[in-house]
């Protein structure tokens, strides 16, 4: 493992513990000004982060309690300033209403180091669905990722 990929997880790790917290002031530092994030809830793409402050805050408020994101099959790949990362995540916790929920959510993190510092620049998230039927697809205990 590169030292160049060594930041990189321990950024993602980093960005995965203020997400399970609901930490957005540990969070934000992570994501560049220009940040251009696509999410799977409207508006779909939210720019700069004052706008993906509120899409996370939204996203914390759904839950009663802390959020689990379990990370699954993490690819990081680098090259100079510019580094990608792709993964699983499990996204886990006791919704709004008492509903204890599990759900998959694949991401894509794109990465810029600038002045010795690794900053999120792009994220996209979307969250598997069944085609056929349009319903999101739920894990079970028969449904693992390939």
């Amino acid at each position: 493992m590169t030292s160049n990929e060594s930041e990189i997880r321990t950024l993602l790790e980093n960005r995965t513990a203020a997400c399970e917290n609901k930490d957005i002031d540990r969070l934000m530092p992570l994501y560049s000004p220009g940040i251009v994030y696509y999410d799977a809830v409207p508006p779909l793409r939210f720019r700069g982060t004052e706008a993906v402050r509120d899409n996370f805050l939204r996203w914390f408020d759904g839950y009663e309690g802390l959020i689990s994101l379990e990370t699954h099959e993490l690819t990081v790949v680098t090259s100079g300033d510019a580094a990608f990362a792709h993964m699983l995540l499990l996204d886990t916790g006791k919704r709004k209403g008492g509903e204890q929920s599990s759900i998959w959510v694949r991401a894509t993190t794109c990465l810029r180091r600038s002045h010795g510092r690794w900053l999120i620049t792009h994220e996209h998230v979307s969250v598997p669905f069944d085609p056929g039927t349009l319903q999101i697809w739920l894990p079970s205990d028969r449904d693992q990722p390939a």
